[in-house]
């Protein structure tokens, strides 16, 4: 397909007129703004810098490097050829002096997964007389959206990542119950070989976690220095697949306990974590509104879902062990480049839009002793949320 196939110009327009801005300016070199690949879609080698003008009227502009066109074979637009450093500037200057440019900007890196631009490629704008703001909104917009494909296809994986996640929880418990070996490596293994079976793809192997390794919210087992389960510890298993690369992928976590009944002490952290997760999801549904309420008027924020859950583990003391945000964006990167659900790590302020999604994933970490996450996915739809999968769990698994 030629490069913006399909680009909806009039929602550009739209957009560009709410920012206060002249155009979009699309810059990448060697893949440093993955959005600009994701929305004009070009493919091919990538070595050199490129630079794509989406006006708010008119036709687009391409600049590339002479050696790289192919790229762009059917694009809808004037490409200007370059090979100098002095032919590109010659090029760019007239085409930015006195514009309000949207770049992958984000003001004191406030949000690195959107702050995509060197600075010095903003400096060589300003030289020329341009003027930079944040492309925020026009990111969520058009790099975020899911198609309704892509749609389609999360909902098949969140689905069967769920029973997948559900039978290797049982089968460790039931393996442990027979006296064999269980270990994290192979508890991942068997849920690799289900994503096969289940014809699923993913980028990473899943995160098998047992006792205090589950406190390592980013933990990995290695072949040889994984951990062999015992009877009454905790089980978090962290699984993400979907239909195809460079697609959208469903991402979970789910959590079980190796004995008949689980200490006070995690059943607690499980249901405040759990109340946490749905707490996300509620003020979501209060902030959005009835069917029919205008997109423009739901000002709704990433910042404010984390709140909302960061403040149900803060009333109940776990504050402090709740050390990351509350979910991430997710588009064709598992962790995508439109909003977060943070206010935490970042203060992700972006307004949320029909048709993006994300996880919503609080947990609670106590170092060298175990760890309690519970992750589900939002696609936001003009309607308001549908939760993936669609029977989240409820209760801890006791395996």
């Amino acid at each position: 397909m030629p490069p913006l196939s399909g680009f909806d110009f009039a929602a550009l327009a739209t957009t560009l007129e709410e920012l206060g801005a002249d155009a979009w300016l699309l810059f990448d070199f060697r893949g440093v703004n993955p959005i600009a690949r994701r929305v004009l879609d070009v493919h091919g080698m990538s070595t050199r810098r490129y630079f794509v003008l989406l006006p708010r009227s008119g036709p687009p502009v391409a600049v590339a490097h002479r050696i790289e066109l192919q790229a762009f074979d059917g694009f809808p637009g004037a490409v200007h050829p370059y090979s100098a450093w002095r032919e590109l500037h010659a090029l760019l200057a007239p085409l930015v002096a006195g514009k309000t440019l949207a770049l992958e900007v984000s003001p004191l890196d406030g949000v690195p997964y959107l702050d995509r631009v060197p600075h010095g490629v903003v400096q060589l704008l300003e030289s020329f007389g341009a003027r930079v703001v944040s492309s925020a909104p026009l990111v969520t917009r058009f790099a975020a959206r899911w198609s309704s494909g892509e749609l389609e296809g999360h909902r098949r994986a969140a689905e069967a990542l769920a029973e997948i996640a559900r039978e290797a929880l049982t089968w460790a418990g039931g393996a442990l119950a027979r006296g064999e070996e269980v270990r994290e490596i192979t508890v991942q293994r068997r849920v690799l070989e289900a994503f096969v079976r289940a014809g699923l793809v993913t980028d990473h192997p899943p995160l098998a976690a047992f006792a205090e390794n589950a406190a390592n919210p980013h933990y990995e087992p290695g072949e040889g220095a994984d951990r062999r389960l015992a009877p009454n510890e905790v089980l978090l298993l962290d699984l993400w697949a979907g239909p195809a690369l460079g697609t959208v992928f469903a991402d979970q976590t789910w959590m079980g306990f190796a004995g008949a009944e689980p200490p006070a002490e995690v059943t607690r952290v499980w249901n405040v974590v759990r109340e946490a997760r749905d707490a996300a999801v509620a003020r979501l549904v209060e902030l959005w509104g009835p069917p029919g309420v205008g997109a423009g008027a739901r000002a709704v924020t990433g910042a404010q879902l984390d709140d909302a859950a960061r403040g149900v583990i803060r009333a109940a003391g776990y504050g402090d062990f709740f050390v990351h945000r509350t979910g991430h964006s997710i588009d064709r990167d598992l962790h995508g480049s439109g909003p977060h659900l943070d206010n935490f790590e970042t203060a992700d302020t972006r307004q949320l839009q029909p048709g993006i999604g994300f996880s919503v994933e609080p947990g609670v970490y106590f170092p060298g002793r175990f760890g309690v996450r519970s992750e589900i996915n939002v696609y936001l739809a003009e309607s308001g949320p549908e939760v993936t999968p669609a029977t989240p769990q409820r209760e801890l698994f006791l395996v």
